[in-house]
């Protein structure tokens, strides 16, 4: 393998890497030993998987044994003495019929480094680096390393041969943000669902208000780090115009005379009713303070980067995830808004404050399907529908609030998924929903009814859509199935699964 090609593909991916890291990726000799150098610290090995297998066809390949040959599989996390950290996660197959007895009872038995154990029994090795490339983070490595989902990791694969024959093959693992030589932040951020607007008629002084849930998945995953300039990388042309546009505006706002570099490690669909753009906004404006040490309030960032005019539940999943119902803004003449508007068109108006907030159900289980058609309303065309279809009727905006008052709010208390599936049901026919849907192609609503007839208690569309959801705790497979095949029928689209997320943005130091 030329190994300063790999290395440079790598950059090109991901950024600049630390010597150490290059070091940890290429090295020939023991990584044991080098991280006793590099840590200053007694290295130690915690076996996690221990047991003979038979051998794929890829490891049958890389030891050139017989495919169903028995093999040593080894999983090991390597670890500080003193600290709980794991610094790199290990994999590694070796054929059983090429192990003395006492290597194989060293190898088995004990939590010993495998250089440790080949030099202990005095055996004559090399080593052979196969390959190096990045992966993204699943739960399993983000639960190993306690690092964010799709973060990067970096992994190199090699044998270690004896007798010109390999004795042992690995795979070692470690996030891209451990062995830096710089300062970075990141930050992962909630997506969410908008469950509707209560209040577009504005009779009693208020107008808005909105019904949220925060989502596990998809997320924003920002990387940011000190820089003379503003860089931001990412693949998204859109997204990569947000970062920078929120990030200039922030320094500009707080004076700061330096910039950042700006990684978009994950981002998700913009205007698909999951609300991307408030999501990224507001971590790359949450991220630039925290690297220089600026105090802003999450609902003054909102403001600033023109998030929340009409809606504060993606505010409010950014700042504290969970269920959540915001209570809109003051209407009319001296109010926060005289006019019915989305936030885009809702400049320097605060994101309505939360008046509840509350742990959603964690057993509660949510499909979400995204036919492949045009995005959602956004821009000049939503203020349009606004300006259009508002006032709603009041006697509509009455039942919205009897529906989430009396039935929904009481059913997330009592975890009570029956009784929140009917109000997500009957609040799809209701006032700024019920236009919202109206705008959609017409076979959104057999949609909706084939999620329920599959087995969802409740199925409604997200915002402006076009994406769907159904919720239930049980049978997410027949509703997955049932929405693909209708989809098809049609524009095609995405199908997945997600959970509520009970938490707001984190931002971790590395």
């Amino acid at each position: 393998m030329d190994f300063s090609r790999k290395i440079e593909s790598i950059e090109k991916e991901i950024g600049r890497l630390s010597p150490v890291q290059k070091i940890l990726l290429g090295t020939d000799g023991s990584v044991t030993r080098l991280l006793e150098i590099i840590t200053g610290s007694a290295v130690t090995i915690q076996t996690r998987i221990q047991k003979i297998i038979p051998a794929d066809a890829p490891v049958a390949e890389d030891l050139a044994i017989r495919e169903g040959d028995p093999v040593n599989y080894r999983v090991v996390e390597i670890k500080n003495k003193d600290s709980p950290e794991v610094l790199i996660y290990a994999v590694s197959h070796t054929p059983i019929e090429r192990l003395s007895p006492g290597i194989r009872l060293d190898l088995m038995q004990a939590d010993i480094p495998i250089g440790r154990i080949l030099t202990e029994h005095r055996m004559e090795t090399r080593r052979e680096i196969t390959d190096a490339y990045t992966a993204l983070a699943d739960e399993d490595s983000r639960a190993v390393f306690q690092i964010f989902e799709k973060e990067t990791l970096l992994n190199r694969k090699y044998r270690i041969i004896h007798d010109e024959k390999p004795l042992i093959s690995i795979r070692e693992t470690f996030p891209y943000t451990r062995f830096c030589d710089e300062k970075r932040l990141l930050i992962e951020a909630p997506s969410r669902l908008h469950l509707g607007l209560i209040d577009m008629h504005g009779g009693l002084g208020r107008v808005d208000g909105g019904i949220g849930i925060t989502l596990q998945n998809p997320k924003t995953l920002l990387e940011i780090k000190p820089h003379a300039s503003l860089q931001v990388h990412g693949t998204d042309p859109d997204s990569v115009s947000v970062v920078r546009d929120v990030a200039g505006r922030l320094f500009s706002h707080l004076g700061i005379r330096t910039g950042a570099d700006i990684t978009i490690r994950s981002s998700y669909d913009r205007h698909v009713g999951l609300g991307s753009g408030t999501s990224l906004a507001l971590s790359t404006a949450y991220a630039v303070c925290q690297l220089y040490n600026k105090s802003m309030t999450i609902r003054d960032l909102s403001r600033m980067v023109g998030r929340g005019g009409t809606s504060g539940i993606g505010t409010g999943a950014f700042e504290k995830g969970g269920f959540i119902i915001d209570g809109g803004h003051s209407f009319g003449g001296s109010g926060e808004k005289s006019v019915y508007s989305p936030s885009s068109a809702s400049s320097g108006v605060q994101p309505g404050p939360v008046t509840v907030r509350h742990e959603f159900p964690p057993d509660w289980k949510i499909c979400i399907a995204i036919p492949f058609i045009p995005p959602g309303a956004h821009g000049p065309g939503e203020q349009d529908i606004f300006t259009r279809f508002c006032p709603v009727p009041i006697h509509e905006v009455r039942e919205i609030c009897h529906e989430v008052l009396m039935r929904m709010l009481p059913a997330v208390a009592d975890h009570d998924i029956e009784q929140f599936g009917r109000a997500v049901n009957s609040i799809q026919n209701l006032g700024f929903k019920k236009v919202e849907l109206s705008l959609q192609p017409e076979y959104y609503p057999g949609l909706l009814e084939e999620m329920r007839l599959s087995g969802a208690v409740g199925a409604g569309m997200s915002s402006f859509g076009p994406a769907l959801y159904a919720i239930s705790d049980t049978g997410m497979e027949d509703i997955m199935q049932a929405s693909r095949r209708y989809l098809d029928q049609y524009d095609g689209g995405e199908v997945f699964l997600t959970r509520a997320r009970n938490e707001g943005a984190v931002i971790r130091n590395t």
